[in-house]
């Protein structure tokens, strides 16, 4: 009924959507423009595109914003960058200018100097003029780029020089010293031979100090006669220092280099970088430019570098701003792309439970019908219409009396309205009569429920109507039925009785059981007390027992009762009762006149069967016999040969405790061999605890090697090295083992293998199991294989293969194995396609949850047991 008012409130509330273009959810950023021609290109798509493009929508708007701030970013980056790099140009190209002006004003003073020098008159071969010295000296103490100013003659021969206070020793040129081979003395030729003043700037050499620029000025009589040159040497460091104007060193990074890029001077201002850049200031870290200074030419070279601080964090506010309203941008774009796809997917899932809900609507048999609260009809499904025979439109509006109340019941049907619109119909529902348009009637059965819309308010009653004409007549047939039955039942010569599981209710007695017994269960129980079929049984996770154990089955029983003087004959089987109970029927038949006559015939049975049992426990007893025959005979011979040695004299102390201690030991091997078997048949209380593999294989091979050795079975075992302990029962592992070695001898047995085909083997290894450490233990043999019927019941219970064999020995095992929390399967070997052997396995954990203490080492192997019948 939740359903129903669901669907009736999903209908009330909202036209179901008719076409695609009605289900389509929209959606905030749609694709559609306003223009025709877009407009037709976009009816054209197919709604999934026009979905998928509608939803990718915001992202592309997202991708596109981040692509147009990055190039917005680069284009003013760009931008800056050339801004700076024409300062640089501009402030390099001022600075070289002021240094060329520098050096050419300096030319001059020198060009006049070496004027007056050759029009004088000649001073005595070894003395300069003190004129000379006095305006050497006076050039380079205002003039700090001037380090050295010295008169050479025409063969090179230094006459007189003046340098500064600063300049070392080994730079400055002594009287009588000959101009070195080299860029000076080449630029004094070039003066000789042109008469034009000459810069040189020498290159410079790694480790030793700059070499300084050279500034020759020819000196010529008025004849144009050369009579020597004026060597003057300028400082670079003082000429960058002094000649570049302070605002362009405290803007660049500037340095004078050679024509081979040497650098001749380090900058006067040191710039650091900035500490604080911009992601990609890595890439772009500074400016540079270089021009040669202008009257030395190539050799003279003014280099500046400008460090762009501006990417800084700092100065950069507005770029971060920006950068952060992008991403705030972004951010909120991508959450409102996120709204709308969730947006989508909800209205899908809404069309989507609507047109299920209209498919549940079209598709159920049971009518509905809505009413509001004085009783007018508000809705009707199409089940509705189809079962009263009008339509829609014929039943919504309409007030009581209803179109399809039967004439001459409206009393009563108005009756049961107004208890149906006060609220006081009955949870069960209630059966009315109600009459199609062709006048034809039918019984049906109505269901109301309170009507809740979505404020949590009563509007009205929905009502869910279902045809029971069908069920009415099935149930009329059945009572016919059940009176037929019930004549043959008690017709019956036999007992019969139904009763649940777990309770003493009877549901059945027929006449010969009343008589009998009476109308009670204690008949019931007697009859299955005295059968021996107990009634075992569990509860299900529905609710309902099961029968366990032999109670599973069905079981014929011969009882005696005394007080009524009869043998019966007791059935039982399992059924389902009516209202879905589990019950146990018991057919009781009078069978005392068969039975006095198979009394004789019971009994040559019962002295047959008597026989039959000395036979098994006569091979039983030999094959125990034969196991203690072994360390009795050896006692005996110890014994004897003490005795003779002892008559003849010769029977020493070693010898006599050399025979005591083998006497002692064959006398342990046959108290072990009665204490196994005593042990293995008397069972004491399950007492799990961490247990050695080797000591239960061990104690398992040794009582299982008498059956074995009976078969003239081989058995051999391998067993992995330094197996942990497991968490079990040993005498319970021990019986599996037991039971398994037992059954592979005798299958092998039943199969009649030839002598060398006769073994079984035990296999014992560790293996993870679903994540869990444990040990498998396998017995594979050579009989010859299960056939594909058997393998699949070989665990179910009371399924033998054998003749004499009750199959419960592997459900046992498999049980014993379960509450173990391990495994039991069994398979066949095969090689190629010929089935030579089968194997049972069995898993159980280790005592240890540590998966890491299972040995890595391969298995170790020990000589076979060769076990052959001596008797």
């Amino acid at each position: 009924m939740h359903d129903l008012r669901l669907l009736y409130t999903l209908r009330m509330s909202k036209p179901a959507p008719q076409r695609h273009s009605d289900l389509a959810p929209t959606n905030p950023f749609s694709l559609e423009p306003p223009h025709r021609w877009w407009r037709a290109w976009w009816g054209s798509l197919s709604p999934s595109r026009q979905d998928r493009l509608a939803t990718w929508a915001p992202l592309v708007a997202v991708a596109l914003f981040l692509l147009a701030i990055a190039a917005s970013f680069w284009y003013l980056r760009a931008e800056e960058q050339a801004r700076e790099q024409d300062a640089l140009v501009r402030a390099v190209d001022y600075a070289q200018q002021q240094m060329r002006l520098r050096l050419l004003e300096r030319q001059e003073q020198v060009l006049r100097l070496a004027r007056d020098l050759a029009v004088a008159a000649p001073a005595p071969e070894g003395h300069t003029p003190d004129w000379f010295t006095s305006r050497a000296e006076v050039l380079i103490d205002q003039y700090p780029e001037v380090q050295a100013i010295g008169w050479i003659d025409a063969q090179g021969i230094v006459l007189s020089s003046q340098s500064a206070p600063s300049l070392s020793a080994a730079q400055q040129r002594q009287r009588g010293q000959a101009l070195p081979s080299g860029p000076t003395a080449s630029a004094l030729e070039q003066v000789r031979l042109h008469g034009l003043s000459l810069y040189v700037q020498p290159p410079a050499t790694p480790g030793q100090a700059a070499p300084m620029l050279q500034l020759l000025v020819p000196m010529l009589t008025p004849a144009g006669e050369f009579q020597g040159a004026l060597l003057v040497e300028f400082s670079v460091d003082n000429l960058l220092r002094y000649a570049t104007p302070a605002e362009v060193l405290s803007r660049y990074t500037v340095t004078m280099l050679d024509a081979q890029g040497q650098v001749l001077s380090s900058p006067v201002v040191a710039h650091a970088k900035p500490r604080f850049t911009l992601p990609w200031a890595a890439f772009q870290r500074f400016s540079s430019y270089a021009t040669p200074v202008a009257p030395v030419g190539d050799g003279l070279i003014m280099s500046a570098v400008s460090y762009r601080t501006s990417p800084g964090v700092v100065g950069n506010g507005l770029f971060w701003l920006v950068g952060s309203l992008s991403v705030l941008t972004a951010w909120l774009l991508l959450g409102t792309w996120r709204h709308t796809r969730k947006r989508l997917r909800t209205q899908e899932a809404l069309v989507a439970e609507t047109n299920f809900r209209r498919a549940m609507e079209n598709s159920v048999l049971t009518g509905m019908r809505a009413l509001d609260l004085q009783g007018r009809i508000t809705y009707v499904n199409t089940a509705f219409c189809q079962m009263t025979g009008w339509s829609e439109q014929e039943l919504v509006g309409q007030m009581p009396p209803y179109p399809y109340w039967p004439e001459g019941e409206h009393e009563a049907l108005a009756l049961k309205l107004k208890e149906e619109l006060s609220g006081k119909t009955m949870p069960g529902g209630f059966q009315v009569r109600v009459q199609r348009k062709n006048g034809s009637r039918f019984d049906a059965r109505m269901y109301v429920s309170p009507l809740i819309d979505a404020h949590g308010e009563h509007t009205g009653w929905m009502s869910s109507m279902t045809d029971i004409t069908e069920p009415n007549r099935i149930r009329e047939q059945l009572a016919a039925s059940h009176e037929r039955f019930t004549v043959v039942m008690e017709a019956l010569d036999a007992s019969v009785s139904v009763a649940p599981l777990g309770s003493a209710e009877l549901l059945f007695a027929n006449k010969l059981y009343r008589h009998w017994f009476g109308a009670h269960t204690d008949g019931h129980l007697q009859l299955l007390q005295q059968a021996g079929i107990v009634k075992v049984h569990s509860a299900t996770p529905s609710g309902m027992s099961t029968p366990m154990g032999s109670s599973a089955r069905n079981k014929n029983a011969e009882i005696y009762l005394p007080e009524h003087d009869r043998w019966l004959e007791v059935r039982s089987r399992y059924l389902t009762w009516v209202d879905g109970r589990l019950a146990q029927m018991v057919i009781a038949t009078d069978i005392t006149a068969r039975h006095l006559a198979e009394e004789q015939a019971a009994q040559q049975a019962e002295r047959a069967q008597n026989a039959s049992r000395l036979i098994t426990m006569g091979e039983m007893a030999s094959s125990v016999a034969h196991e203690l025959n072994q360390p009795l005979t050896a006692i005996s011979n110890y014994c004897s040969g003490m005795l003779s040695r002892l008559d003849n004299g010769t029977l020493t102390e070693s010898q006599m405790r050399f025979a005591l201690e083998k006497t002692a030991h064959q006398a342990q091997r046959a108290g072990q061999i009665i204490q196994h078997i005593r042990s293995f048949v008397k069972r004491s209380e399950p007492n799990r605890a961490p247990a050695q593999v080797d000591d239960m294989v061990a104690e398992a091979m040794e009582l299982a090697n008498i059956e074995l050795r009976r078969r003239n079975v081989r058995l051999s075992h391998h067993i992995a090295a330094r197996l942990p302990p497991v968490m079990a029962d040993s005498i319970l592992i021990e019986q599996v083992l037991v039971n398994l070695m037992k059954n592979a001898a005798e299958a092998i047995d039943m199969g009649g293998r030839p002598e060398g085909q006769r073994s079984v083997e035990l296999l014992v290894r560790p293996k993870h199991l679903d994540g869990r450490a444990g040990v498998e233990f396998a017995i594979q043999d050579t009989g010859p294989g299960l056939p594909p019927e058997v393998l699949n019941r070989l665990f179910e219970a009371f399924f033998s293969t054998k003749s004499e064999g009750m199959g419960m020995g592997l459900n046992l095992c498999r049980s014993i194995v379960e509450s173990h929390s391990g495994r039991l399967q069994a398979q066949n070997l095969y090689n190629g396609t010929d089935v030579v052997g089968c194997c049972f396995s069995f898993w159980i954990p280790l005592a240890s949850t540590d998966p890491n203490s299972l040995p890595t080492d391969a298995l170790h192997h020990t000589e076979p047991i060769t076990n052959k019948d001596t008797a």
